[in-house]
């Protein structure tokens, strides 16, 4: 029997500030002392970054939910298989922008294939690992597309209806209100003095209790 490490994951829609986030976590992390792997989805390999320029570079070819669902999926069974669960194993820390939250809000929700395919394919890849604690970064949907627009050229995902977006953050809050202790919501629309605190009590809490589980494979 050993100690496995904490799976932490970073969610939020577009111009929820995750990259601030994420910046900031990892610091905060680090500076404690903490031994961590920070990645992120889809990527964190060669072939999963490979998959992530399909998804999010812009094309004239229309790419059908059901392709960009599988494709996210197989990025993540790659990554878990090269990445997550060795350091996981070991003991270390993951901290991962984006995981299966986002399949369920992105495709389940946004681009209304439901929970059931992406439920399905969260068992077969996943098994049984789940993230010990998601961090999800809010933003009322105009708020985080002015942000986006404001940062230059729009990815694919970018260009889609506030619609699109507006079912992807209804996922994301009901998920959270359903998750009980595994969820964090940092409203990301205030000043950023003000999340950024919200964002080191959490890590602050995390690393005073962290809840490393026991691992027998």
């Amino acid at each position: 029997m050993s100690q496995r490490g904490l799976f932490i994951t970073l969610e939020g829609g577009e111009g929820a500030g995750k990259t601030t986030a994420m910046a900031s976590i990892e610091a905060a992390l680090r500076e404690a002392g903490v031994d961590l792997l920070s990645t992120r989805e889809p990527g964190g390999t060669a072939l999963g970054e490979s998959l992530r320029r399909c998804l999010l570079e812009p094309s004239t070819e229309a790419v059908a939910p059901m392709a960009e669902l599988l494709m996210i999926f197989a990025a993540r069974a790659q990554h878990l298989h090269e990445r997550i669960l060795p350091a996981l194993h070991e003991g270390r820390w993951v901290l991962c922008d984006r995981f299966t939250d986002a399949s369920f809000a992105y495709q389940g929700a946004g681009r209304q294939l439901g929970t059931a395919p992406v439920a399905a394919l969260e068992s077969m890849v996943q098994g049984e690992l789940r993230p010990d604690v998601t961090i999800l970064m809010d933003v009322p949907v105009e708020i985080g597309m002015d942000r986006a627009r404001g940062r230059g050229a729009l990815d694919r995902f970018e260009q889609e209806d506030l619609e699109f977006f507006a079912r992807v953050r209804e996922s994301y809050l009901e998920r959270a209100a359903r998750g009980g202790g595994r969820y964090y919501v940092i409203d990301a629309s205030k000043p950023l003095a003000e999340v950024q605190q919200a964002i080191r009590g959490v890590v602050k809490e995390l690393i005073a209790c962290p809840s490393v589980l026991e691992d027998d494979s």
